[in-house]
């Protein structure tokens, strides 16, 4: 018996080492991989995943910037000052932002629904969105993130989930049809 047993060491330690070496070698690929899928281009979408982060500096208080995308009234103020958004018919159909968890929000016309996921006032809105042509039930994350940077506020903006093929174009309307006019709406 003691033979046996020492038969069969070699190939238990050999297979140990085997095993260790592949799930080492596949963390390690799995790293690598990671890294490309954060990997992003200077318009803030990423090619490899179907995801937007974009970060900005607004001259105003977290508050501030959380009332604007918040407070229906004062978030209309800002569709408005969206040039691009002339065809939407802005004034029939005014701006609804519930501040209600769960509660709903009809922006831009009714072209942009959804539903408030998480608010913190002054520190992070997190919104179940969508574009009224996309498929029906489908719906992306939305997050902003506020953080008090001297005078003012770093928004920290992350847009997962929509359809494949839409990063472009929505990483383009998030910097001109929001941050651009929150930023006029601000100053």
């Amino acid at each position: 018996m003691d033979t046996e047993n020492k038969l069969h060491r070699p190939i238990l330690a050999s297979t140990r080492r085997q095993w260790i070496r592949g799930t080492a070698a596949a963390i390690g690929g799995l790293a690598v991989g990671a890294t490309d899928a954060l990997a992003a281009t200077d318009d803030g979408v990423s090619h490899t995943a179907e995801a937007i982060h974009q970060e900005t500096i607004f001259k105003a208080s977290p508050k501030r910037i959380y009332d604007a995308l918040t407070d229906a009234q004062q978030f209309q103020k800002v569709e408005l000052l969206s040039g691009a958004m002339k065809s939407l018919d802005l004034m029939n159909k005014p701006a609804e932002i519930s501040r209600e968890l769960g509660g709903p929000f009809t922006i831009f016309g009714a072209y942009i629904v959804g539903r408030q996921l998480e608010l913190v006032p002054n520190r992070r809105i997190v919104q179940a969105w969508r574009v009224m042509n996309w498929d029906p039930g489908v719906y992306s994350i939305a997050k902003f993130e506020l953080t008090e940077q001297g005078s003012g506020t770093k928004l920290i903006f992350d847009h997962t989930g929509f359809p494949a093929d839409d990063g472009e174009n929505l990483a383009a309307g998030w910097k001109a049809h929001y941050w651009e006019s929150l930023e006029k709406y601000l100053a």
